[in-house]
């Protein structure tokens, strides 16, 4: 096969799988897989589930995948989709920066669907898991754009999570049904046919967006189910006159940031791990509302705020205004940041801010309307200067006496400058987990993935499919 970069990805994750992943990849592979895990397991009974679930019941088919917390077995391609489904359906899963992409909620569903139809090992599941997410954040560095300090995807109003999941969840199932490298890139040049996703639904609603994950998982599975059937895909998919970058980002990408010390550098190493359930450009306001409220502030004395964020990120959690004041279902109150800024002055469960700080009692709720009409969105001109290496903002808050509170945020919790401890990241997953699962299948859940190098995937899927309460 001829050499493109495609198949210099293919071969990278070819010699990962014979090689097995270093001990700092292996850490951050077992931190993500449990993430996501908990993230799924959370989401079960949210309407895009149901609607993917009820979809590939009755479509039917061979009991290869479990779909977690479920009883199901179905195809491979079907489980990734209800699961990958799942694990963006909160918006509580994990974000590259400056990529601004989600690789955990496709990758991690895909590979264990596929390594338990293949009945691979644990191992062989963290190397799909680690190459996977490697090459998806690549995929998207590379369109971004230093200059307009935003992914050219996102001005194309794509979904960058759902259009490189799609080739990245390809690569983690061909490593998993055991191709060679040219076979791995065939499946990812056929994903890249598959892949989609259109944003819109961030600004103005729709549940669409929520199975971006899923559908990117199942395009993978599928990819890789048909190169292993022989079908091929072109050996420039991704620099050709007619390939992904001329379709997605018109042209425009760095091939260096695809393949550049490629095995090397470990862009996955600098992934954020999210503390609340809402969009990721609203956790400064969140952050900084929580160390406003930590300094003694009455919410009950707020009289007025200023939100001051990068300003890219105003048309997603700022505009339109009338609506992210007063937010019309849970999900879209997730996106709004003066719905979050008051979330976080009234709320607190969790880390700081729960899932039941989003519901439709909480969005009825007359304080946290109170709060959430009184916050003026700005374009912070620091935050904007940061932006999208980190989501920072500022926080001015006008009290009754007529004082000002003020705390600015530039680096954001969960990241690597600012990350989440290991007894935060476990009480996040348990947290999440316990929604669906009883006590003990949790416990399991967590020790079998910390032990994944010494089981198959299919004692995994086991603690997954543990009977749920209720």
């Amino acid at each position: 096969m001829p050499e493109g970069l495609v198949v210099r990805l293919g071969h990278f994750a070819t010699a990962l799988r014979d090689a097995g992943v270093t001990d700092s990849v292996a850490a951050n592979v077992h931190d993500r897989i449990l993430d996501v895990l908990g993230v799924g397991l959370a989401a079960r009974g949210e309407d895009a589930g149901k609607a993917t679930l009820g979809l590939v019941r009755n479509q039917g088919g061979i009991a290869e995948s479990t779909v977690w917390g479920e009883q199901d077995r179905l195809p491979a391609a079907a489980a990734a989709l209800v699961n990958g489904t799942h694990c963006h359906a909160l918006d509580f899963d994990d974000t590259h920066l400056p990529s601004v992409l989600h690789p955990s909620a496709s990758v991690v569903p895909a590979a264990i669907a596929t390594a338990e139809a293949a009945d691979a090992s644990g191992a062989d599941l963290m190397a799909a898991v680690a190459a996977g997410t490697e090459i998806c954040i690549r995929l998207g560095m590379a369109s971004y754009d230093p200059e307009i300090r935003n992914s050219i995807f996102f001005e194309n109003g794509l979904h960058a999570t759902s259009i490189c999941g799609a080739l990245a969840s390809a690569a983690a199932a061909a490593l998993l049904l055991g191709l060679d490298g040219d076979g791995v890139a065939h499946a990812m040049g056929i994903a890249a046919s598959m892949g989609a996703g259109i944003i819109e639904a961030n600004r103005t609603g729709g549940s669409v967006k929520r199975i971006h994950c899923g559908w990117a998982a199942h395009a993978g599975v599928s990819a890789g189910q048909l190169a292993y059937h022989g079908l091929t895909g072109p050996p420039t998919v991704l620099e050709g006159r007619f390939g992904f970058y001329r379709a997605y980002s018109e042209g425009r990408f760095d091939a260096e940031a695809v393949v550049g010390e490629l095995g090397q550098r470990w862009d996955l190493l600098r992934v954020w791990y999210k503390p609340y359930p809402t969009n990721h450009f609203t956790h400064a306001g969140i952050d900084a509302a929580l160390a406003i409220l930590a300094r003694g502030v009455d919410p009950a004395e707020v009289e007025a705020m200023e939100l001051g964020v990068p300003q890219p990120v105003l048309r997603t959690i700022a505009q339109p205004p009338d609506l992210k004041a007063r937010p019309t279902s849970p999900y879209t109150s997730r996106f709004s940041g003066p719905f979050c800024v008051a979330a976080a002055l009234v709320g607190g469960g969790g880390l700081g801010v729960y899932l039941e700080d989003f519901t439709r009692d909480t969005i009825q709720d007359p304080e946290r309307l109170r709060l959430a009409g009184v916050v003026t969105c700005i374009a912070d001109e620091e935050a904007t200067e940061i932006f999208p290496h980190q989501f920072p903002g500022v926080l001015r808050a006008r009290l009754g006496d007529g004082s000002t509170v003020e705390h600015r945020v530039r680096h954001n919790r969960g990241g690597p400058e600012n990350p989440l401890s290991a007894e935060e990241l476990a009480l996040k997953f348990r947290l999440n987990a316990n929604l669906s699962m009883p006590s003990s299948s949790v416990t399991a859940i967590q020790e079998a993935v910390g032990s994944l190098e010494d089981i198959t995937a299919r004692d995994l899927a086991e603690t997954l499919a543990s009977p749920v309460r209720g």
